[in-house]
């Protein structure tokens, strides 16, 4: 599979992607999301604090899981299970935790600084869980690394994290529109399925760029390590 970091291309592929392995990456975002619905439901605003980090855990989690997806299908189909593709990213889950954590504080603080330092981080972040998912990188390597991969292709990766980031800010933006009088529950079950629906998309879309990045650096593509991974 050939990649290439012309936006409106890293968009399509990864809408593509999408399309094609719907029936394993929303059933996975579904049933992984459930956790956070059910506290969600349960808990309501009391712990706010323990449902963001179940879903801290849970986003991280799934997209370790579609990184590894997406170098699956480099050969045009799917090889692994899902079972197969949850167990590779079992090993750098906790690096990945870190990464996660380390990303969302950096941008926030940079968007509290007038905007612009968070755009620019989340630029040149944007493929720090890929990088840890492939190349098994330690925490501040992944930021190093991502950068690296960033570098010269900032305006390139900044436009596909734009239009993806507006689209489905748009698409939650409308959910919580039509939801505003179906109570607690009702939001929280139209929240939960939106999740499902989106979250691939934006972890497709993340790891897309990875390997067309790579390409673009010359580096040589790599194969899926998931179906070793039970085997």
């Amino acid at each position: 599979m050939n990649f290439t970091l012309e936006p409106g291309a890293v968009i399509a592929r990864a809408l593509d992607i999408y399309r094609e392995n719907f029936g394993v990456l929303v059933p996975a975002a579904a049933a992984l999301f459930a956790v956070q619905l059910v506290l969600a439901v349960v808990l309501g605003g009391d712990l706010g604090v323990l449902v963001s980090l179940v879903s801290l855990v849970l986003g991280t989690f799934y997209q370790g899981m579609v990184v590894e997806l997406v170098r699956d299908v480099q050969d045009g189909r799917l090889d692994s299970s899902i079972g197969q593709l949850f167990a590779s990213v079992t090993p750098v889950l906790l690096t990945l935790l870190v990464v996660a954590f380390l990303f969302g504080v950096g941008v926030a603080i940079g968007f509290v600084l007038i905007v612009i330092p968070g755009l620019f981080l989340m630029t040149i972040w944007a493929v720090t869980a890929p990088v840890v998912v492939v190349e098994r990188s330690g925490v501040l390597d992944a930021f190093r690394r991502s950068h690296a991969l960033v570098r010269g292709n900032g305006w390139s990766v900044f436009a596909v994290i734009l239009v993806v980031f507006v689209g489905l800010a748009i698409v939650s933006a409308l959910a919580a529109a039509l939801t505003s009088g179906l109570g607690d529950v009702g939001s929280a079950l139209v929240a939960w399925a939106v999740t499902a629906l989106t979250q691939p998309l934006s972890a497709v879309t993340a790891a897309v760029l990875y390997f067309a990045l790579r390409e673009r650096a010359g580096e040589p593509p790599v194969g899926s390590s998931a179906a070793q991974t039970e085997g």
